[in-house]
C-alpha cells in the first residue's frame, strides 16, 4: 500500500514501485479530512502483485 498527500507523488511511486514486479491489479482511494480551514487529502492505491 501506497500513500501520498499529493496526486503527482503517489503516481511517482506507484511507478517507481512497479517497475520491477508483475502487477495483477491497482485499487485507488482518496479521503479528505478537514483541519481548522485547512483540507487534507489522502491519496492511496493498494497494488496486488506477484
Amino acid at each position: 500500500m501506497i500513500d501520498e498527500s499529493h496526486e503527482k507523488d503517489l503516481e511517482e511511486a506507484i511507478n517507481e514501485f512497479i517497475e520491477d514486479v508483475k502487477v495483477i491489479d491497482i485499487k485507488f482511494q482518496v479521503s479528505i479530512a478537514l483541519f481548522a480551514e485547512e483540507q487534507i487529502y489522502c491519496f492511496s492505491a493498494l497494488i496486488m502483485y506477484e
